[in-house]
């Protein structure tokens, strides 16, 4: 919900959101990080706003998919894991420039959203480990077995 606000935000501003100080640290940190200039900030705000509304985008499908299982579709968890990894890495890149700023509460902030998305991303991979334990619990059985026909080559395994 947040990261859907900050994208749209940081889309139709005419500065690409550099002009909240606050929530634009990280990407001033960065710049420093990688001597970008004026433009350089600008284009980074722009492409950490378009992949935070392509983040939100995967979760919205995710949701409208997990809407659509309760009408007995299955819900593909796929989407939400590639969203969570992405949401992981940009969490991972904003704490460690924030942490070369020395801004503690941009820190905590950062480093909630990474602790939140990573006990996301093992919900899932502790739903896909439980989802193919209950498919291998009941193996298919075996009620008929083909026989070749006669005539047929024989197989010898070479020795």
């Amino acid at each position: 919900m947040f990261c859907r606000y900050d994208a749209i935000r940081v889309l139709t501003s005419p500065t690409y959101g550099l002009d909240d100080v606050w929530r634009s640290q990280f990407i001033f940190a960065s710049g420093r990080l990688f001597s970008l200039g004026p433009i350089g900030l600008i284009k980074l705000a722009a492409s950490f706003g378009a992949l935070k509304l392509a983040i939100t985008t995967f979760c919205a499908v995710h949701i409208l998919a997990r809407v659509r299982s309760l009408a007995g579709g299955k819900a593909d968890s796929d989407v939400l894991e590639d969203a969570l990894i992405r949401v992981v890495l940009i969490s991972i890149f904003s704490v460690g420039t924030v942490v070369l700023s020395q801004s503690v509460e941009l820190v905590r902030k950062d480093t909630i959203q990474l602790v939140f998305a990573a006990v996301a991303i093992a919900l899932c991979l502790v739903e896909r480990g439980y989802g193919s334990s209950t498919e291998n619990a009941n193996p298919a059985v075996v009620t008929e077995l083909t026989a070749t026909p006669r005539g047929a080559p024989s197989y010898t395994p070479v020795r």
